[in-house]
């Protein structure tokens, strides 16, 4: 991402928060995986959002008007030695030259210079509540200039919650963000396609996941979520992710994984069967979520709702249990009483970017919001027959399938950015026979 498009989301944030606030964000803590090891470091989706900035221990402060720069960046020195271990830093002439930055402190100066920004602005916007250690210390702060108010030193009077206004805009793609989504969809995809040429029965899940971890590194990208890799019953686990049994001959398999691309997500779940063939039974339920797939996503159109592309599949799938003669009864009735949740438990998406559970809110005033282009969703409808649901006969027992794409609200209709990943039947075949 280009420094300029960080340069436009911070005057679009400051032009919002007016000219008496001050934004306060955190970057996000290293985590420790075991004893002395780290996990790899991934940064806050905000704090990146808005800085480009990679490193921990970092401290974002926008001043709208301030006369030495607007955009403050504390992070750590430079140190030969620590870097000799753990690799280069940008230290505070990185911040200015390669991040933005108007102005650059050591984070350990953190104490002594912060409450002079924050002083004499009416607002401070923050994430309250996501790190409470960097919460207690912005409480400090604002605390240490209240008891200078006799000397006229004057606090902020209220803390703003800064997602109310970022999240709205990470909601709304711009170009470049659509361009890195369909990239990383696109490497997702080929990964998708590797897995079909790939399996056959007697492999296990893990080494199926191994050519989606391959493809995504070897592109510089990684997972965005823990990869879903289910054979057989597995796969009507929603979120199974142990992925270490045997595939069967038989049995279909469930991958739900998508590439993350400079912390911007992708999703998709394909579901085929381990020898290349499907069975009558296991064709009949794909056709059915195919189908309710295709009518979801024919909703995702700027002025409908969020919930139009959810109710355009769940009619589908209601009428298809009926013909499978696993539901009884009139489908608006059915759908109404829920009659379909043994079998389709979840909604048929939610918002995509940054985050693979991105952030923005799906209703407005009480009701769904309206779909705007520059949205991104995901479209995943499914069906999961385990053989635990009573009085089913027994050939539709363990059929799990979820067919997922990630589609982006254009002005001309649909824009489905995970193209590349086969999904008809007819093409899933064909490619696992070659």
């Amino acid at each position: 991402m280009q420094m300029d498009e960080y340069r436009r989301r911070r005057r679009e944030l400051m032009n919002m928060m007016g000219e008496h606030g001050v934004a306060v964000l955190a970057a996000a803590p290293e985590q420790v995986r075991n004893r002395d090891v780290l996990f790899p470091y991934r940064q806050d989706s905000d704090f990146q959002y808005l800085t480009g900035f990679p490193e921990p221990e970092a401290v974002m402060v926008l001043v709208p008007g301030r006369e030495h720069g607007e955009y403050i960046l504390f992070c750590r020195d430079r140190d030969p030695e620590r870097e000799q271990w753990d690799g280069p830093r940008a230290g505070q002439d990185g911040a200015r030259e390669h991040y933005g930055a108007d102005d650059a402190f050591p984070i350990d100066d953190i104490d002594e210079i912060l409450p002079g920004l924050l002083e004499g602005r009416d607002k401070v916007f923050c994430m309250v509540g996501v790190h409470q250690e960097f919460d207690q210390a912005l409480f400090g702060w604002v605390n240490q200039i209240r008891a200078r108010s006799r000397t006229g030193a004057r606090a902020p009077g209220e803390y703003v919650s800064l997602e109310h206004l970022l999240h709205e805009m990470r909601l709304i793609k711009s170009a470049a963000e659509l361009k890195r989504m369909r990239e990383a969809a696109q490497i997702s995809a080929a990964a998708h396609r590797r897995a079909m040429e790939v399996c056959r029965p007697d492999m296990h899940e893990y080494e199926i996941e191994a050519e989606f971890t391959y493809l995504y590194r070897r592109h510089n990208g990684e997972h965005a979520y823990p990869p879903i890799v289910g054979g057989g019953r597995n796969g009507c686990i929603l979120h199974y992710i142990e992925n270490s049994a045997p595939l069967r001959d038989g049995d279909l398999l469930l991958i739900d994984c998508g590439c993350e691309l400079d912390c911007y997500a992708s999703d998709i779940t394909r579901t085929f069967p381990v020898n290349g063939r499907f069975t009558p039974e296991q064709r009949a339920v794909y056709d059915i979520v195919l189908e309710a797939q295709y009518a979801a996503i024919d909703a995702v159109r700027m002025g409908n709702h969020w919930n139009m592309p959810h109710e355009a599949a769940l009619r589908v799938l209601t009428q298809g249990l009926v013909d499978l003669g696993l539901l009884q009864g009139a489908v608006d009735d059915l759908i109404e009483a829920e009659a379909y949740r043994p079998f389709y438990m979840h909604r048929t998406g939610h918002w995509l970017g940054m985050d693979v559970h991105d952030v923005g809110d799906y209703r407005v005033d009480g009701h769904w919001r309206e779909l705007e282009p520059g949205m991104v969703l995901t479209v995943e409808p499914g069906l999961y027959i385990p053989d635990t649901i009573p009085d089913v006969d027994p050939r539709w027992h363990n059929i799990g399938i979820r067919i997922e794409d990630d589609v982006a609200v254009g002005r001309d209709g649909p824009d489905v950015l995970s193209t590349g990943a086969p999904k008809e039947p007819e093409e899933i075949e064909a490619l696992m026979r070659s």
